[in-house]
């Protein structure tokens, strides 16, 4: 789909690709062979399904950076071409060559799977007049309170939300933190691969209705 010369795409579970002046993966896992190279790659945490070597080393190429929590630098083997690594932390902005990153907290609060303590984030990008957030693997959490406001006139803002319960927020959640930060469209993800069915978001896409909150499920490429 493209929003304001901004396109994005699912690439299932919480894979995306985002392509505007550059080629940007979050979370490539389980990616079908022959997609273009990533200027950047943004990593939410080292589980498996989030931070998969064998995903990243076939979009890579030289000079590709690659932006991850501080865990993930141990699964890292060396790649065949030089790249570039960086370490984010919750709350800290990246300006990558005019692309704005920020890390947002990703927890679980009533579960132990993704532990606060761990550091573990999700992302605002912004970029031309679309700011997109990838909540990464959490619960419906405070901070997602400072969300609120992205979303103008002339600026939309997508809010791509896990679904699948379990390890993260359920349908009937992630509707809750659609409520709380007021996306112009909400995209359901984490789901149709490890935990959660389609099912759950065509749930997710009848709540959001039902409160009338924008939403759409987006086929995986």
């Amino acid at each position: 789909m493209q929003i304001n010369g901004v396109e994005l795409d699912w690439l299932g579970h919480a894979g995306f690709l985002i392509r505007n002046s550059k080629t940007i993966y979050i979370d490539p896992y389980n990616i079908k062979e022959g997609l273009e190279k990533a200027d950047i790659i943004l990593i939410s945490h080292s589980h498996y399904d989030h931070c998969s070597v064998a995903d990243m080393n076939k979009i890579v190429k030289e000079g590709t950076q690659i932006i991850l929590t501080a865990d993930c630098q141990s699964k890292i083997n060396k790649f065949d071409v030089p790249i570039e690594m960086k370490i984010i932390e919750p709350g800290q902005e990246l300006d990558l060559h005019g692309l704005k990153v920020t890390a947002i907290p990703a927890y679980n609060i009533d579960k132990h799977f993704h532990p606060k303590e761990e550091g573990w984030v999700g992302f605002v990008i912004k970029m031309n007049d679309v700011v997109i957030y990838h909540a990464g693997d959490t619960d419906l959490i405070e901070e997602m309170q400072k969300l609120t406001g992205h979303s103008s006139s002339n600026r939309r803002f997508i809010a791509l939300l896990p679904i699948g319960g379990r390890f993260t927020m359920t349908s009937e959640e992630a509707v809750e933190a659609a409520k709380l930060i007021k996306p112009d469209l909400a995209i359901p993800m984490h789901y149709g691969t490890i935990i959660g069915a389609k099912k759950d978001a065509e749930d997710f896409v009848q709540l959001c209705k039902d409160e009338k909150i924008p939403s759409k499920i987006l086929e995986k490429l």
